[in-house]
């Protein structure tokens, strides 16, 4: 004799999702998003910023180099 499984409950509609939770829970979400979005264009640029501050303090230490290089030179006359 075969017996009859329960049959599952039916799913409820939700009479508690009303138009401005949804609303909020949009927003939140497109918030959530956007913020994530920012934070990796930020990480982007602040490598960018890196890259450019180093090629900057290289120069800078290049030209320090040549102009002592020609001072010593100059004073010892080589």
């Amino acid at each position: 004799m075969l017996r009859r499984m329960a049959e599952p409950e039916p799913y409820p509609e939700d009479p508690t999702a009303d138009p401005e939770t949804i609303e909020l829970r949009y927003r939140y979400h497109r918030a959530r998003r956007h913020a994530r979005v920012r934070a990796r264009e930020e990480s982007r640029l602040a490598r960018y910023r890196f890259f450019i501050a180093m090629t900057v303090l290289v120069a800078i230490a290049i030209a320090f180099l040549v102009a002592a290089w020609h001072e010593i030179q100059r004073l010892f006359g080589l």
